[in-house]
């Protein structure tokens, strides 16, 4: 893919020289022969089995069908040529990501209900041997997040155009999962409600100090501002979004109470009375939480609450191979257990912890309505490869959420020795 003004946040067109071409290109004429057929049908009814046996149906480029086993299909994959079935076979969900966005695999009926089914089957454990090792060959490690290469990841999905963000994202710009008290609230409001749920959280009270780690368009720090009455240094490493959110603060007559950093949360400096995070934790890397918790223990006061809030898992597995490629790059969801090496090292306390899975996969069905709503003026700022990459990233995410692949983790926290912390959760259902 590349942005029609030359840039290449996405480059997808790269991936498409190299994979396009003619359907009888090396790999399709090694396996030309009729003797191939029952090899690649085998190869591919294993890949299904594999996968959790999902109810739909695969059709091959010479009209073969495999359909599902006792179940009425709920989406039918094409899969246009023999290079595409066998990238698929042996590289899985990178080639899948891949040959989707470049349309070599197109999907027909419930797309997000098959990827649904798929990340309800996450337990590689008891799969056979070959698939075993080939996903464990699929997953990279993920781009280290040092203080030049997490400015390198971060540009590479935020700093693609805040014109393409507010598309399809709330005017707020909110890009961090919502929270819906009835699930028939608009995003707009469902993001607003979000922020009130945060702030009772974390008990904000009018002259508050509070420093925010990763703050992206910079709403949060605002609305803390004008609803709370509190003074907000926020920090984030996106030009982009620093320049939205200072020039938002000085619109909205908030530059006397909100500064915006364009700095590492590693540089943060001062005493603050609150600590928030607000989606930056999976960027960071899991090799970095005990300095996460060590800037922490150093700029909140003895008296001071925090909270995280961060995607998350059950258990310890990577971020999906094509996301990790083409997405997000240096991503990674942590366990519960896994934060715990923020908060142990530097006796920091957990107060609270709330799960809201539902809410964010409620919070991307909306995106996803308006990014295909917005589909002609995306596509004029980039192309079509992106736009398929970014259907597909958002649907696949609405079905980790909904399958139980992914979590959504707010985390609240203070100091071992603090001993002013909330008797009771009234404080947050008003």
């Amino acid at each position: 893919m590349i942005r029609k003004n030359g840039s290449t946040p996405l480059n997808l067109s790269a991936v498409s020289g190299r994979l396009v071409g003619s359907r009888h290109g090396p790999i399709a004429e090694r396996w030309s022969s009729s003797a191939s057929w029952s090899w690649e049908r085998a190869g591919l009814k294993n890949f299904l089995a594999f996968v959790g046996s999902p109810p739909i149906q695969v059709r091959l480029w010479d009209g073969h069908v495999a359909e599902p086993d006792a179940t009425v299909p709920i989406a039918t994959v094409d899969i246009t040529c023999r290079a595409t079935l066998w990238r698929l076979l042996i590289w899985q969900s990178a080639a899948f990501g891949d040959e989707y966005s470049i349309g070599r695999i197109r999907v027909d009926g419930d797309l997000i209900g098959a990827l649904t089914a798929i990340a309800q089957d996450t337990n590689v454990t008891t799969k056979s041997t070959v698939y075993k090792w080939l996903y464990k060959m699929t997953q990279r490690p993920p781009r280290l997040n040092s203080l030049q290469g997490s400015r390198r990841n971060i540009q590479h999905h935020y700093d693609i155009g805040n014109d393409f963000y507010r598309l399809w994202l709330d005017r707020e710009m909110q890009y961090t999962c919502a929270y819906f008290p009835t699930p028939d609230l608009s995003i707009e409001q469902a993001q607003q409600e979000k922020m009130h749920h945060v702030c009772r959280k974390l008990q904000l009270k009018p002259g508050d100090r509070v420093v925010e780690a990763g703050c992206g368009w910079g709403s949060l720090a605002r609305f803390m501002a004008s609803n709370y009455g509190v003074n907000v240094t926020a920090y984030n490493i996106s030009k982009e979004q620093i320049k939205f959110a200072t020039e938002s603060a000085v619109r909205e007559g908030l530059s006397d109470r909100v500064t915006y950093v364009e700095d590492d949360y590693r540089n943060i400096k001062g005493d603050f009375d609150v600590f928030v995070s607000i989606g930056m934790l999976e960027h960071i890397g899991v090799w970095n939480y005990k300095t996460l918790g060590e800037v922490i223990g150093r700029c909140l006061r003895p008296g001071g609450r925090g909270m995280i809030h961060t995607i998350g898992r059950n258990k310890p597995r990577p971020l999906s191979a094509w996301i990790a490629r083409r997405i997000f790059p240096g991503a990674y969801p942590p366990t519960l257990r896994q934060m715990m090496d923020i908060f142990e090292p530097t006796n920091l306390s957990v107060l609270d912890v709330e799960n809201l899975r539902p809410h964010y996969a409620k919070t991307l069905e909306h995106w996803l309505q308006r990014f295909d709503r917005s589909e002609s003026e995306i596509t004029e700022i980039f192309d079509e490869y992106f736009v398929r990459a970014w259907r597909l990233y958002l649907s696949g995410s609405i079905a980790a959420f909904r399958g139980g692949s992914l979590q959504l983790f707010q985390v609240v926290f203070a100091h071992g020795a603090n001993n002013d912390v909330p008797w009771t959760r009234q404080h947050i259902y008003p």
